[in-house]
């Protein structure tokens, strides 16, 4: 009987651990989002990161799953099979923010990319979009450096909007939603699309804009007389310039 505690006790301590890289892995990935974010902030005065959520799969979860998938119930074939056991969502205001954000994720060093899922050029039958990129964590034990499978979505706003509707769906129909509310969701799934589309190219136009009202303000010169600010075309300056030196 004591040896049967002790296995017990054991078993705790390898299932407590094997939760804990879960949670360290997602620990990091927000921090390298978090630096990101700020990091293109300061940069580039704009922030393409609307918010960040996380997660980590209950245990329960995680058996539903491998049972599922028909994946042997021990620990190191769930490690290696089950590659969404912590997870990170990142939601942005337009597309082209997805591709940005996972263009810079990949080249994190140390964040290993494994596979990425580009469910908005190739949306699921659903009509799910989302981007989703399988990657390998470095976590630093005590033990030494352990690799964790995590996955990251990146989804617009709209898009997420959409996915939390149908989850909220599923969880009530218990993933066997009646045919006319999956034709629904497909047409609100090609509507958000649109939506994006439309909001891309909105940002396209003031993104113009933008930049040719920067152009035009750094050809402007600042002149103060009198602790009154003018701004001056160069050429205009110049012109006054050479007509003072000649006078």
């Amino acid at each position: 009987m004591p040896m049967d505690l002790q296995k017990l006790e054991a078993l705790k301590q390898e299932i407590v651990r094997f939760m804990m890289t879960y949670k360290f892995a997602v620990d990091e990935l927000t921090t390298k989002v978090e630096i990101l974010k700020q990091e293109f902030q300061y940069m580039h005065d704009y922030n393409p990161i609307e918010h960040v959520t996380s997660r980590v799969k209950s245990p329960e979860s995680i058996l539903q799953k491998a049972v599922r998938k028909q994946v042997p119930l021990t620990l190191p074939s769930i490690r290696e099979n089950i590659r969404d056991i912590a997870g990170l969502r990142i939601v942005c205001s337009f597309v082209s923010d997805i591709y940005k954000i996972s263009e810079m994720l990949q080249k994190q060093a140390g964040l290993s990319v494994a596979e990425c899922k580009d469910y908005i050029k190739r949306p699921k039958p659903n009509g799910y979009r989302s981007l989703h990129l399988i990657v390998q964590v470095p976590v630093f034990m005590t033990e030494g450096i352990e690799k964790v499978w995590a996955e990251i979505q990146i989804r617009t706003i709209a898009m997420d909007f959409w996915a939390s509707l149908e989850h909220k769906l599923n969880y009530k129909y218990n993933y066997e939603i009646p045919q006319p509310l999956l034709d629904e969701l497909c047409s609100a799934a090609e509507a958000v699309a649109q939506l994006d589309s439309r909001m891309e190219r909105i940002h396209q136009e003031i993104n113009n804009f933008k930049a040719n009202n920067h152009q035009t303000c750094e050809d402007l010169h600042e002149l103060r007389l009198n602790n009154h600010r003018f701004h001056l075309p160069r050429s205009f300056l110049n012109m006054l310039l050479a007509a003072d030196e000649n006078s």
